[in-house]
């Protein structure tokens, strides 16, 4: 093979990094093809279809991973947002993504596209306002939360019965209260299990989100030692770094519900890892308006390269091989 053959390179994806209180975002700023749709929701159901290798392409291995989530920045529908941005993972797009925004708003600052300020995002499932504050942390005005179902029981197996809430916060999520149980990294085998069973079982109990909506999120939440805790699962099968914006969206949600939080009062998320978002909230109409604070750190910036020949160009899929 050429010297030439060797270097040639059919496609190129420009990618900024960044981690959001421990969980990394990938912002694909170009090199994307263009997707179809009249709106964004109807470009994310475009990445669901004919355009789904280009997501495992920037997402799979061999260039990214079980955890990674990816932003698409695309222009915004609406004149005054900043951008328009579609969120996915290892298993597919989701509707918005609390840490994401804080990567998505940390890497425009670091191109200089932004400054200190407020900043509308347009996403598939609504605008949220991001708040880029002069020492760096983001604020994300999510779209609104609620609680769809109470102390829902699914029996699961190898559990028994579990008992939690179903509520929306940007995305699908069941949580459930364990208690004094500590959540800790050294439970992390057990707590992946158990969540992955419970999503299982709500699966085969028929037990949705609005409008049948599948239940894409489990979160567990704890407060052993007065400190409140939370281990979220995601849809591909990883657990987040962070304490997840729309899972913590979803908790101001149930604590809205059952009168346990103030409207503007603080509440202060930790993770499994021990990372923190803080939230609040307020109440327009009669509904959950959640805002999250946090904090991301650009990683690296660089181009995912296609090479001709390459049998994993678009990525390493479960199951293949």
């Amino acid at each position: 093979m050429s010297p030439a053959a060797l270097s040639t390179v059919t496609h190129r994806l420009s990618f900024v990094d960044s981690h959001s209180a421990g969980e990394p975002t990938r912002v694909v700023l170009g090199g994307f093809p263009e997707l179809p749709g009249e709106t964004l929701a109807q470009q994310r159901e475009a990445l669901t279809g004919d355009f789904d290798r280009w997501r495992t392409l920037v997402n799979l291995e061999p260039r990214g991973n079980d955890v990674l989530v990816s932003a698409l920045l695309l222009p915004p529908k609406q004149p005054d947002c900043v951008t328009g941005v579609i969120y996915f993972n290892n298993a597919g797009p989701l509707g918005m993504c609390g840490h994401g925004t804080m990567g998505v708003v940390a890497t425009l600052a670091y191109l200089g596209r932004i400054g200190p300020g407020d900043h509308r995002i347009e996403t598939p499932v609504g605008v949220v306002t991001a708040t880029l504050h002069g020492d760096g942390r983001v604020s994300v005005a999510n779209v609104p939360a609620f609680r769809h179902l109470q102390d829902v029981a699914v029996t699961v197996e190898g559990l028994g019965e579990v008992r939690g809430d179903v509520a929306w916060g940007g995305n699908w999520f069941y949580l459930v209260d364990v208690g004094a149980r500590a959540l800790t990294m050294g439970d992390l085998p057990d707590l992946t299990d158990e969540t992955l069973r419970i999503r299982q079982a709500l699966q085969a109990a028929g037990i949705t989100g609005k409008d049948g909506a599948e239940i894409d999120h489990i979160e567990l939440f704890s407060h052993a030692g007065g400190v409140q805790r939370n281990f979220v699962m995601c849809p591909g099968g990883a657990y987040d770094r962070s304490p997840c914006g729309t899972g913590t969206s979803a908790k101001l949600a149930c604590l809205a519900a059952d009168g346990r939080l103030e409207p503007g009062q603080i509440w202060r998320q930790e993770s499994v890892i021990g990372s923190v978002f803080e939230g609040q909230y307020s109440l327009h109409a009669g509904q959950v308006h959640p805002v999250i604070t946090g904090r991301a750190f650009v990683t690296m910036q660089g181009e995912l390269l296609v090479q001709p020949g390459d049998p994993f160009a678009w990525g390493i899929r479960p199951g293949e091989g």
